[in-house]
């Protein structure tokens, strides 16, 4: 990790509960690592239970007195959301919602549960029924969504139509165009939040280049194997661990400086390294029409519409 940053550089957080989708493992994980370091109650939500509690056995073992709790979510399943929507209404309370659980790439298409190509319909069409089923929760706490998005948003245009059944498939460019809905649904939602007079703030941030080679090990998470020492030197300069790569979407849920409808990321070269900043995104994620197709295109594919 960057010494130069303490990630928990964000107020306490006592008495907070914050809600990590995919908190098992990678950018999931360290942010929860890092939200219950700086006192919150955090929420697992994730598809494998055994591996939640080992994630929240890793935290507490680092942490002492840390507050994990774990909820079953599978986001290629919409049954599947709305029982956790069912399940985490019931909390006291819901500070944040950190939607950072994802697909990343699959070398044939796969589907999920309703039938909508994997990666676009976890990414996006799941966290879109999530935060429209628990918006009403959110808004008793005054509470903030981050999206986190990518990168590679860069490399696709907003062509939304097809994604969830598309006519050909390219593992990289599905990947690419669920984070660029992500993103635009994250913006977009900060708009119709601030013309309803709703309290509940939406944000976007993203890793930067985080890759499992420069990340940390921690006892029962699973990491995906390091490559050799040559591909290590030549990826160091713009690549970061996840941990490093946590900390922009761990400010974005805590920092008292970040306002709904802003981008945060590294402040580093092309945002693929360094410490947590305010950034700008392609303006195509920011095209207005585009997402609110997008949210149409969501709503009659989800059957979920959100209660603004």
């Amino acid at each position: 990790m960057n010494e130069a940053h303490d990630p928990t550089d964000i107020p306490p957080l006592h008495g907070r509960t914050i809600v990590v989708t995919g908190g098992n493992a990678g950018l999931g994980y360290f942010a929860s690592e890092q939200l219950a370091a700086a006192g919150a109650h955090v929420v697992i939500a994730a598809r494998n239970q055994s591996r939640a509690a080992a994630a929240a056995a890793a935290i507490t073992a680092r942490i002492p007195g840390a507050r994990i709790s774990c909820e079953p979510l599978d986001l290629a399943s919409l049954d599947s959301v709305h029982t956790a929507v069912a399940s985490l209404a019931r909390l006291e309370r819901i500070d944040a919602l950190l939607a950072n659980a994802g697909v990343i790439g699959s070398p044939t298409r796969r589907d999920t549960a309703d039938g909508f190509e994997l990666q676009f319909g976890t990414n996006h069409l799941g966290h879109y029924a999530l935060i429209c089923g628990l918006l009403p929760e959110l808004e008793r706490h005054r509470a903030r969504i981050v999206h986190v998005g990518s990168i590679s948003h860069r490399w696709v245009r907003p062509g939304f139509r097809s994604a969830a059944h598309p006519e050909s498939y390219s593992s990289y460019r599905q990947y690419a165009l669920s984070k660029l809905a992500v993103m635009s649904f994250g913006f977009e939602l900060a708009c119709l939040l601030e013309l309803s007079g709703s309290s509940v703030s939406s944000v976007v941030a993203h890793p930067g280049y985080a890759r499992s080679m420069f990340t940390p090990s921690r006892p029962g998470i699973e990491v995906r194997p390091h490559p050799g020492r040559m591909q290590r030197l030549l990826a160091r300069p713009f690549a970061q661990g996840k941990d490093d790569g946590a900390t922009p979407l761990v400010h974005a849920v805590g920092g008292p400086d970040v306002r709904s409808g802003e981008y945060w990321g590294p402040d580093g070269f092309f945002q693929l390294t360094g410490r947590p900043a305010l950034v700008r995104p392609r303006p195509h994620a920011l095209e207005r029409n585009a997402a609110s197709r997008l949210i149409d295109l969501s709503r009659d594919l989800t059957g979920s519409r959100l209660p603004l």
